[in-house]
């Protein structure tokens, strides 16, 4: 898939988010989310976020991500007031997510995990202000539409 970058900003840590995430980030940025960074990939697995809370935000939705340990990168993605506790894999949270790695770890091209409870490999690209991502897909449906 072939998306437009979102480069995320760097933002104030709320207290609402923190409160949300149960954790404080060291970092957080923001674009059509918030993007809250952590030291480890184990600390973005023991999150247990307060859904009720998240919905208060004002952005669609919250990306937590933290260096990996087999993989450039992890992530997950909530977005309740949307009614998505949590997103199994998410590509537009990587249109975000990939400009920001890509910049820390001075590499165009990143192996990604987002790491719910289904997770997803996904191989990243920056490429001349686009994110270009691939991985495996599962069919679990398939229908057709009369119009």
């Amino acid at each position: 898939m072939d998306f437009p970058a979102c480069p995320a900003v760097p933002c104030e840590i709320s207290e609402l988010l923190t409160k949300g995430l149960g954790r404080r980030p060291f970092e957080v940025l923001a674009a059509d989310d918030y993007m809250a960074v952590f030291e480890s990939e184990d600390i973005v697995r023991a999150i247990r976020p307060d859904q009720a809370l998240l919905a208060q935000l004002d952005l669609r939705g919250v990306i937590i991500t933290a260096p990996g340990v087999e993989v450039d990168f992890v992530s997950r993605f909530f977005a309740p007031k949307f009614g998505i506790p949590e997103d199994p894999v998410t590509g537009s949270a990587h249109c975000a997510l990939t400009p920001y790695w890509a910049t820390k770890l001075g590499k165009n091209r990143l192996i990604a995990r987002q790491i719910s409870k289904r997770g997803g490999r996904l191989s990243c690209e920056i490429n001349d202000g686009r994110v270009i991502l691939s991985g495996g897909a599962i069919t679990f449906m398939s229908a057709n539409i009369t119009v």
